[in-house]
């Protein structure tokens, strides 16, 4: 029985990696051909998220903070 079950299986993985390779292109990648990186098909209905880079130091904007209200303490005792 098992003989028989074994050709199925083969087929239906054939199958899937046929279907995998078709469906393949229909994927918007992003993707280099000759040394340029071109972006998904789909860029500019893609929801960007962009998130700066913050501050190495935690207590950088406490100390920037620090030094404003310093400086504008000096102008206004001026």
């Amino acid at each position: 029985m098992s003989s028989t079950k074994r050709p199925s299986a083969w087929k239906f993985a054939a199958l899937g990696l046929l279907l995998t390779g078709a469906m393949a292109p229909l994927v918007g990648c992003q993707v280099s051909v000759a040394g340029q990186t071109l972006p998904s098909p789909y860029y500019l209905q893609d929801d960007v998220q962009y998130f700066p880079a913050g501050p190495e130091n935690k207590l950088a904007n406490e100390a920037a903070a620090l030094k404003k209200a310093q400086a504008e303490s000096m102008q206004t005792q001026r």
